[in-house]
């Protein structure tokens, strides 16, 4: 099994668009993304910090349902 990175929020947003996901709205820091195609799959919404902490990145990779691995692939 392989360890979620130490990414930005920024960096995040760029990997669920090339998975789909499209930003849907931003207010203040907090970017909310939709999937494009799938709306079965959860809104996210992703802060704008420089780090993102490791269970708020770990509950973004489940509610997009994708594993570790496909996250780390995309990036």
């Amino acid at each position: 099994m392989s360890k979620l990175p130490i990414i930005s929020g920024e960096k995040a947003v760029k990997c669920f668009e090339n998975m789909g996901y499209v930003i849907v709205r931003q207010k203040g820091s907090h970017i909310r993304m939709r999937h494009g195609s799938d709306k079965s799959k959860k809104p996210l919404t992703i802060p704008k910090h420089n780090v993102l902490g490791k269970g708020l990145l770990k509950k973004l990779v489940r509610d997009a349902e994708i594993s570790v691995e496909e996250f780390n692939k995309l990036l």
